[in-house]
């Protein structure tokens, strides 16, 4: 199959640096956004104080709702980069916006190893970045087997994640929805995680990838309850050996 021509604003092709008009655009945006949702779903947000005030640290959240990115833009005034889904820049008017509020694409359902290459640079840099650790939208109350990307760009730049969970945006916008409804909504925010030392010669150890990523996973999901819970739509665990009904 033909990959559909990506529409990027010419010297935005792998994360550079925000422009001083992109940074501008972002923190209007990002202070519409929070309007909205403090009136339309009630937004709450817990934890702010988990976010550094300084220097970069991966933000982590579950993914239940295409709501989950813009809402999330209220957790903190800092700028932050989003890595999207690819086909979201094949729309020459979104990805021009996407661009100019300083997303860039990921190959979703692949190893995108430039993707990685921009999160690492993004971070070196010393600018907070979004990734969802779940890598596409899911749906229910357990969180899914996550990607190592955030936890290996963790491990090789010394950067903290944080963990957030998001209550309401799928009763809001669930997979498959184009209405949005007027669900409260809550973010928490966890204490960061800080990944192992680096070693010499900046090596990423699998064990220390995959040890993160399991720290992480729980992080999330006790997070994405406890913000389920604070919206009213406790999460539904089975409970493990229960009789069938």
């Amino acid at each position: 199959m033909t990959r559909r021509p990506l529409h990027i604003p010419d010297g935005h092709e792998s994360g550079e640096e925000m422009s001083r008009a992109q940074r501008t655009m972002y923190d209007v945006v990002r202070f519409l956004i929070e309007m909205v949702c403090r009136v339309y779903f009630r937004l709450e947000i817990h934890g702010r104080g988990n976010i550094p005030k300084r220097g970069p640290f991966i933000i982590a959240p579950i993914h239940r709702s295409y709501l989950d990115t813009p809402v999330l833009g209220a957790a903190t005034y800092r700028r932050m980069r989003y890595m999207g889904a690819e086909k979201m820049w094949t729309n020459r008017a979104l990805g021009w916006f996407l661009t100019s509020v300083g997303g860039f694409p990921v190959q979703r359902g692949s190893a995108d190893r430039e993707a990685l290459k921009v999160a690492l640079t993004v971070a070196e840099r010393g600018e907070p970045l979004v990734m969802f650790p779940e890598g596409t939208r899911q749906t229910g109350a357990r969180i899914h087997p996550l990607f190592d990307g955030p936890a290996y760009v963790a491990c090789r730049t010394g950067v903290p994640i944080i963990p957030v969970g998001l209550g309401g945006t799928e009763a809001a916008m669930p997979k498959g929805s184009r209405m949005v409804r007027p669900v409260k909504m809550a973010i928490v925010i966890g204490e960061p995680i800080q990944p192992p030392p680096r070693t010499e010669g900046g090596r990423v150890p699998r064990s220390a990838v995959r040890d993160l990523t399991a720290r992480l996973s729980d992080a999330i999901q006790d997070l994405y309850d406890e913000a389920q819970v604070l919206v009213g739509r406790p999460n539904q665990h089975e409970t493990p050996g229960a009789p069938e009904r």
